[in-house]
Order: structure tokens, then sequence, then C-alpha cells
């Protein structure tokens, strides 16, 4: 179906409208999302920056309108089975655990810095844990610039979700969670000049970056109350299995397995983020990716992220190489850019992960 767009004035703006266009800051980086659907706080911050109209879209962003065969209906109804119990974030839960990050990251020096921290990962654990979720959809990652806070609570989250297929103890999500959430507060110690850079750094200036790291190990370490654990993923995020990482090139059995876990979440969501100078990667490309990291990334964690994420869950409709729509019917859990599609014509069933005579098909 067509988008119809139109522009509409803030005055006239109301809650569940679809953002047209993407909104962006003085230096380009993209604070809200083309297809954002549009809350109270979305409202007010355009309010606030004086911005006077945009553009929203009248018509659904709907994928192809397929109808299904009678004999896919029957050939759905013989093989669905249903995705596992997926994480599901409101967005005035991220919206608030990112308001609380960017307080954390403007007052690193506070005697509360403890305390606060535990308020703000006490919410988010609890929308973790709170159906014993073992996957998440990416798709529901609302990702946007990093410098907006959303980047550290998505990396937290993924990263308690990963952590759960690892093997982590109920309180080790819990500290993994604020070790996703401050893993990047060492920025705050970056001068604004390169942190705000709406180009690509220097060598320079990424060596300058490199620091970050470090520095968030020492805001934390002068926090007393902080565990080995968080200190670790937030030192050692950037390091590599190869050794070949940041801030001490040390490798393999020596990084925590918070930082190895904690490290998968950020490549993907980096690999994803829209910059000014670069455009976000497709999911599907960005799992691919990850998948060819065998050097860098732990291979416990990685296998523990494919297995976490749903690329296409089940009932969405996805486009075949072989020219034919199909109907996700079943996901795999170790291999999510694979899984069982029933063809909405015909009703043949493409298992496209076990079966041989579908190795050359792909999702388009």
């Amino acid at each position: 179906m067509a988008i119809k767009q139109k522009r509409v004035s803030i005055r006239k703006l109301e809650e569940g409208m679809k953002l047209g266009q993407q909104i962006r800051d003085a230096t380009g980086r993209v604070l809200i999302q083309q297809g954002t659907q549009l809350e109270g706080h979305y409202i007010q911050y355009l309010e606030e920056h004086g911005i006077n109209s945009i553009i929203i879209q009248e018509g659904e962003e709907d994928g192809p309108q397929v109808q299904l065969s009678d004999k896919a209906k029957r050939a759905v109804e013989r093989t669905r089975v249903d995705d596992p119990v997926k994480v599901s974030l409101r967005e005035d839960v991220k919206k608030r655990v990112g308001e609380g990050v960017q307080f954390l990251f403007d007052n690193t020096e506070s005697k509360n810095f403890l305390e606060t921290t535990n308020n703000v990962s006490e919410e988010l654990t609890r929308a973790i844990t709170k159906y014993d979720a073992v996957a998440i959809d990416i798709a529901q990652l609302k990702v946007s610039d990093e410098y907006t806070f959303k980047h550290s609570v998505d990396v937290a989250s993924l990263s308690m979700i990963i952590g759960k297929k690892y093997g982590l103890k109920r309180d080790e999500i819990r500290e993994i969670g604020i070790a996703g959430l401050l893993h990047d507060v060492g920025k705050s110690k970056i001068p604004k000049q390169i942190l705000n850079k709406p180009d690509r750094l220097t060598d320079e200036e990424f060596h300058q970056m490199k620091f970050h790291s470090l520095y968030g190990y020492k805001i934390l370490e002068e926090n007393n109350g902080f565990s080995v654990g968080i200190k670790s993923g937030v030192l050692q995020h950037h390091e590599k299995m190869n050794g070949k990482g940041y801030p001490m090139s040390v490798g393999g059995a020596k990084i925590h397995p918070f930082a190895r876990i904690i490290s998968v979440a950020d490549v993907y969501d980096a690999l994803v983020t829209e910059r000014p100078y670069k455009k976000g990667f497709p999911k599907k490309d960005a799992i691919e990716i990850i998948m060819t990291m065998t050097d860098d990334l732990d291979m416990k964690a990685m296998k523990s992220f494919l297995t976490s994420v749903i690329l296409y869950p089940v009932d969405s409709i996805v486009r075949l190489s072989n020219g034919e729509y199909g109907k996700v019917v079943e996901n795999n859990p170790d291999y999510p850019l694979r899984p069982k599609v029933v063809a909405t014509e015909t009703g043949a069933v493409y298992d496209l992960n076990n079966d041989v005579h579908c190795q050359s098909i792909v999702i388009l």
C-alpha cells in the first residue's frame, strides 16, 4: 500500500501519528527515526525545540498484501510453532531508563551515583525478567544515535537476554544489565568536539576515543559498590578474543564473560545504527557480519546472541529469492536467517535450514 504523507502543524499533532521524516539535531545526528509512532514526550520535544510543523504518514507502511491459499492455510496450521517468549519493552520504560542513563553520564561524580544506577537498572531488570523472556525481536529495538542514550538501553537489554542463554545466574543478569547501561559512561570524559563530531574521527581523535572504556572503569572504581564483573564489562567491552582490541589488548580467557557478551550486543547495535556519515546496515546483514567475526568475538557469546534474536517473527510475510512470498511458521533457534516458511500460493513448506533442497533459497 502506498504511503500518503502530509505536513501537519505541531499544534495539531496527536499521539499515535506516525512520523514521515527523520528529526535531526544541528549536527545532523538522527534523534527520532522516520516511521516512529508519536508519543507525548516526542511532541513535547518538538515543541521545545521550536519545530513548527512536521511530515506525518497517513497510510501504514505495510508489507506486501498477500493472501494465503487454502492449501497454504492448511500447511500453516500443520507446521506453525510459536516463537519463544520475547522481551517487550514499552517506549515509556525505555524513555525513563534512557533519561536515567543520561543523568548518570552527566553526574559521574555524584555521591549518589551507585544508588541512582541501581534505581535506573531496576526498572529495566523488571521489564526483562517479568515474563521469563528468552528471546528478543530485534525489530523492536528502536536504535537511534548513541548519544541519545538509547544505545545504552538497547545494549543493556540485548546483553541481558544473551546472558540468559549464556548461562548467567539471575544476579549476574542484573549486573550485566548495569554494565550494559554504563558501558559507555567514560565518554562523559571525552572532549565534546570529538564526541559530537558529525564526521568520521581522525586517527588522533579515535585514539583519544579509545580511552573511554578506561575512563568508565575509573568512574566505577571511584564509586564503591560496583562488582568486579560490572567494572570488567565496562573496561573490556572493546577487547577482542584475538588480543587486538583496546584499551589493554588482552584476549581469550583474560576477557571477562560480561565484556564478551556486551561486545556482541555493542557491535550489533553499532552496525544497525545510522550515523551522519554512514547508513546503518539492515538487521539481516548485521547478523551475517557478526557471524563472520569469529576471531574478534567469543563464540559462546555469539551463539547465545544468534539463539536469542528473532529476525523474522512467526506469522510475518517474507519474500523469497525463488520469487515466492512465504509466511514464517517456525524459527530455527540456531540460525535466525533460516526459518521455516510456507509459500502463500502453493502451500509448499521450505525449511530453509534443514532441507538440502532449500539451500539456494534466501529471504530477500
